[in-house]
Parts: C-alpha cells; sequence; structure tokens
C-alpha cells in the first residue's frame, strides 16, 4: 500500500532552483533509500516533508489524502517525523524529556514524573541500548543512543513514516549494527522509513527501494535488487564512472619528509610513531576513539603533548614545544585538513575566494593590499580544477552544499602549497561522485609529489586510495605495512585487538 505519493514537486530560492520536478512513491513498511550528489536536492525535499518548507508546485498525498503541512508541528500531527544529521535533542533534559517532550503527562497542572518514566521506558523497551534510562540527562549518552532517543520520539508522535538524514555518519560499526537493527524492527512493525546516505553498501544493507535525485529532478527509481551500483553512480552524476577510485601508481619508496617519534598525549595517545616518505599517500585506520583525530591534533601542536619529537626537513622539534611548533611545521609546508569541515575546517562567514586563499593571501596581495580581481581569477582556477558548483568565486562558503564545502576546503591546501597533507575524514559527508573528484586530486597531489597522512573511518577509501596504512588501537599506533599486506578484516581485527609494545609487531600481522 503506497503511504506517500509525491508528484512534480519543485522549489526556487530566488534564482537558484532547488527542486525542478521530483516524483517519489514510498510504501507502508519499507526502507525507501534517496540517493544523490550534494546539492541534488535531497534535504530541500526532506524539509519541504517535514513541513519546514513550502512547495512551489507539485502535489502530495498521504495515506492517499492531500498532504500540505503548515509548518513541521503540523507534519508530525500527520505521522511524519525528521530525524536531522545533526541530532535536535535537548541535552540539559531527560530521555524521558526528549521523548515525551509536548506529550507529557500532568496532574492538576504538574508533570507526572512516575508516569513520564514510565511511558518512556515502554517505547524504549524495544529498542535496547545499555547506556539508555528514562532518567539520565541526554548530555550524557554517546551519539548512537542519542539518536535512539530521536527514534523513540518519533514513535511517541506516533509517526507512520520517518525521515533520516546520514544516521551513522558519526557511528561506529557497532552502533552501526545497533541502528539497523532498530530500522528492521520499525519496518516490520509497518513504518516506513526515507533513507538518505552517501554509502551505497549500506543502503543495499538496509533499503529496499531507491530514489535517484540529480539536479534537482528524480531521474531514477526501482527495486536495489535488481540495480548495479554502477547504475545508480551513473544516474547521480550524469556520467558513466568506471571506477570510484584513481589507478594505483607503483609505490616508490622515496625521500623521507616527515618522522614523528613516540609521540603521546594521554589519556587518548599513548605511542604513535611512523614515517612518511614524499609522494606517499600513508592511511591510518581505527575506531572511533582511538585516538586517531587527537595524534594529528597533538602533532600539530593544537592539543598538548606529553611526549616524542617530530623530525622534518633536517630539523628536529620537540613534540611537548606547542606554541611555536605549529608556525614551524607550516614553514615547512604542513596543511592539515579538520574533520569538523564546518567548525575549524571554513570560515562559513567568508566567501569561497576568502576561505580557499586564506593561508596564501601574498599570492594575491601587494603591499599589504588585497587584490580583489587576482584573489577571483586564483580561486577560479581552483573552482574549475575541483569541479567545485558555485555561482562565483564571491559566494559565500555557508551556501555551499557539503562536498562543494570540503572541495573548497581542499582548495585552500592546494592553494597554500602544501607539501605535506594531513587529511582528517576527508569524505565524511560526501557524495559518490564528490569523493571520484577529491580521490583523484589526492593522487594528483601525491603524483606532484605531496606527501599525504588520511585517517578515515571508511575502510574502502583507505584501500583504494593509500599505498601503506597503520592501525591505531587504544592510543597505539602499529607499523605501516604497504595496502597489499592488509584486508579488511585485518584492518577490523586488529582495530578492536589489544597492542601491548613488546607483542605490537605479532598483533599486527595481517
Amino acid at each position: 500500500m503506497t503511504l506517500l505519493e509525491l508528484s512534480g514537486i519543485k522549489k526556487s530560492f530566488g534564482a537558484t532552483h532547488a527542486l525542478t520536478g521530483v516524483d517519489l512513491n514510498v510504501r507502508r513498511g519499507e526502507v525507501h533509500a534517496l540517493v544523490g550528489e550534494n546539492g541534488a536536492g535531497k534535504s530541500t525535499l526532506m524539509n519541504i516533508l517535514s513541513g519546514t518548507l513550502s512547495p512551489d508546485a507539485g502535489k502530495m498525498r498521504l495515506l492517499d489524502r492531500e498532504y500540505r503541512p503548515a509548518g513541521p508541528q503540523d507534519a508530525r500531527r500527520q505521522g511524519i517525523a525528521h530525524i536531522h544529521q545533526e541530532l535536535s535533542n535537548c541535552p540539559h533534559l531527560s530521555v524521558a524529556e526528549n521523548i515525551l517532550m509536548g506529550m507529557e503527562p500532568s496532574h492538576s497542572g504538574w508533570l507526572d514524573w512516575p508516569a513520564l518514566n514510565r511511558r518512556a521506558l515502554d517505547i524504549l523497551r524495544d529498542f535496547h541500548h545499555p547506556a539508555i534510562s528514562p532518567e539520565r540527562r541526554v548530555a550524557d549518552l554517546p551519539i548512537a543512543a542519542r539518536q535512539i532517543v530521536e527514534i523513540c520520539r518519533a514513535l511517541a508522535q506516533n509517526a507512520s513514516l520517518i525521515l533520516m538524514d546520514e544516521p551513522t555518519s558519526s557511528l561506529q560499526q557497532e552502533d552501526v549494527r545497533r541502528l539497523f537493527a532498530c530500522i528492521r524492527k520499525l519496518r516490520d512493525s509497518g513504518i516506513a522509513i526515507i533513507y538518505i546516505s552517501h554509502f551505497l553498501e549500506e543502503i543495499r544493507e538496509i533499503a529496499d527501494s531507491f530514489t535517484v535525485l540529480r539536479d534537482g529532478a528524480s531521474v531514477m527509481h526501482g527495486s536495489l535488487q535488481e540495480t548495479t551500483d554502477a547504475q545508480i553512480i551513473t544516474a547521480m552524476v550524469g556520467r558513466p564512472v568506471e571506477t570510484l577510485f584513481p589507478e594505483r601508481r607503483p609505490l616508490r619508496t622515496g625521500e623521507r619528509v616527515l618522522e614523528v617519534r613516540h609521540l603521546s598525549a594521554p589519556p587518548a595517545v599513548r605511542d604513535a610513531s611512523f614515517e612518511l616518505y614524499r609522494g606517499e599517500v600513508l592511511g591510518v585506520a581505527g575506531l572511533v576513539g582511538s585516538g586517531r583525530t587527537k595524534m594529528i591534533r597533538s602533532l600539530l601542536g593544537l592539543l598538548p603533548a606529553k611526549t616524542g619529537e617530530i623530525i622534518i626537513g633536517k630539523e628536529l622539534l620537540p613534540a611537548r614545544a606547542q606554541s611555536s611548533k605549529l608556525k614551524k611545521l607550516m614553514a615547512h609546508g604542513v596543511g592539515y585538513l579538520s574533520e569538523d569541515r564546518k567548525g575549524e575546517g571554513l570560515a562559513l562567514g567568508l566567501s569561497v575566494a576568502d576561505n580557499a586563499t586564506i593561508t596564501n593571501l601574498s599570492s594575491c596581495s601587494r603591499w599589504g593590499w588585497l587584490n580583489r580581481r587576482a584573489q577571483a581569477e586564483q580561486t577560479a582556477r581552483w573552482i574549475q580544477k575541483l569541479r567545485i558548483k558555485v555561482h562565483s568565486p564571491g559566494s559565500p562558503a555557508a551556501k555551499l552544499s557539503g562536498g562543494n564545502q570540503q572541495k573548497v576546503a581542499i582548495a585552500r591546501l592546494l592553494h597554500q602549497g602544501a607539501r605535506i597533507v594531513l587529511m582528517d575524514e576527508p569524505t565524511r559527508g560526501v557524495d559518490i561522485g564528490s569523493k571520484a573528484q577529491i580521490y583523484e586530486a589526492i593522487a594528483e597531489m601525491a603524483g606532484a609529489g605531496c606527501s599525504i597522512m588520511i585517517v578515515s573511518s571508511y575502510l574502502p577509501e583507505l584501500f583504494g586510495v593509500c599505498d601503506r596504512i597503520a592501525v591505531m588501537v587504544r592510543g597505539i599506533l602499529s607499523p605501516a605495512r604497504p595496502v597489499g599486506e592488509w584486508t579488511a578484516e585485518t584492518v577490523m581485527h586488529t582495530a578492536i585487538g589489544s597492542v601491548a609494545s613488546g607483542a605490537a609487531e605479532k598483533e599486527f600481522q595481517p
């Protein structure tokens, strides 16, 4: 039975046409994947369904009745709940208060706490998570548990359709399995889910059918069992994509450009040593919380290090030297791409041109004065090279999709002329087409002699672009080995294992 039917949905913001004609059908009790590149219109469509925006044209029917919500609250009353990628819990309130917000039981004008906790517990019972209890404050929960609280709030509102936007982007593997188990229970109970994800393997595991959006229009739909990944990717990007990853270059051990010896930044980083060679792409795998990100940040001086030495060029820097270390590393051509794109990777209030040139303004200034024309011309070259979808170099970075924002951050590194690049989750929240372009840019940088370290939770990415891989486990970095000596199974076995320094060599045998 059809639950939701959309026909010819259009939406414009001034001269920008976000949706140019979307058709979508979702049945009861199915998981329907919505896929497309960043900027294809997925978020706009979800905001229309959840009542945040109104369409300019088209028809929507829910349970065979016209559906045109007056706002988010009206959409929730009609059975549609939206779980955003950035969760909208109230962290200072309890789990029970979040689940039953706006539906709290009361007696004579006073909140009935026992009844509130009992009702919340009844809803939570089918989605057991060891960290969740009705009385616990949401701020004290891990991300995965907060997502379950959001799902339970949707169930408390008797939702018949739940919209999930990139729900696994911040989860580790065990939490993903738990979330998928929750989704299957919802599906089996007759609740429909529209599921947005950039991971095709994830979509195949959890979804039944799919719709592809491209440039604001629905261009393909069908059963996942009857469609190949290549067909879906071609529909997404509008052209055949032979392979997601660039052709692998032969591994050549060149000049050592960076060596780190016994870096520690307790409690997250216990012992990290590695060497990085010219033209190499070195990958670092590991579970969320293993210390990967803090290793890079303590190396740069963004977090205090306790012990260790950094050798770059012919200069030896004590890892504990915090204030001067970052400046010296940048002088040696070190660039950094943060995993926090919005918080650290970009200045969202500035233009694309300002963001792309901010670490090398001397290239477009004279006598201390910025030459805006030169800045725009230099930025335009990076826009063309990285195929950034933007109206002009002067457009605000905040208006770009996530994938295009990430490409602007990479343009900054290229414009900076960085020769040693540390990348933390370079394709998180990025669509498949943009991923392919970012991988191509990484390969070109390495081919031009840049040395790159990539921290990533996405194993296919590490196997596809890296020459060597090391694994971080409980604050200890394993020896780096050629990618051919690893498999996905040995990486995961290592990542969940226990390593003592004396047994490290044996533990990391692939």
